[in-house]
């Protein structure tokens, strides 16, 4: 048996290399915690423009917190993003485009009046949720058309049906009267 050596030598060398697997990433119940980006540590739960170091990371696990938030983690974090600045502005665009479609509208007036104000850093994550935000928005308007364009021939169709039924019960009635003069030329 040959192959027994060679199978015992193998399986060392699989077990060996275990070191160098990638380390599982951060789970997202801590993603709000800190973290170290190199020698900065990134642990801002609301983004701002400040740290440079933590800017694509902090803007990144916010936008997943708004995905992953319930309606009153939203509204809680909606009160504390108040004020002026591009930074909450835009932070409340990332919120409000996880929020119901009626406050689509308002992120995506946020994002087109303040995504320049941004650092060159994170225009493109903001350009690109701003895009997914406007498609989202397109086909929620699609499906609103499609509803109405099918209630529209559902009502047509409704129309349709009570018209048939009406001519059909008219043809009945003329069809009685010609019965009645066939059998009265009949009996003459």
């Amino acid at each position: 048996m040959t192959l027994r050596p060679w199978l015992v030598c193998l399986a060392t060398a699989w077990l060996a290399g275990c070191q160098y697997l990638p380390t599982p990433l951060q789970s997202p119940s801590s993603s709000l915690q800190g973290t170290s980006l190199g020698s900065a540590v990134c642990q801002e739960e609301l983004p701002d423009f400040d740290n440079v170091e933590c800017l694509l990371h902090d803007w990144v696990t916010f936008g997943l917190a708004s995905q992953r938030g319930d309606r009153a983690w939203r509204e809680a974090t909606l009160t504390r993003l108040e004020g002026d600045a591009k930074e909450r502005r835009l932070a409340r665009a990332v919120l409000l485009s996880w929020g119901g479609e009626q406050q689509w509208n308002r992120a995506s007036e946020l994002y087109k009046a303040d995504l320049h104000a941004a650092p060159t850093e994170l225009q493109p994550l903001l350009r690109y949720w701003l895009n997914e935000l406007e498609g989202r928005r397109r086909l929620a308007g699609q499906l609103t058309e499609s509803r109405r364009a099918n209630d529209t021939a559902m009502m047509e169709n409704e129309a349709l049906t009570q018209e048939l039924e009406a001519m059909a019960e008219k043809l009945e009635q003329l069809t009685a009267i010609e019965e009645s003069i066939n059998l009265r030329q009949q009996s003459e």
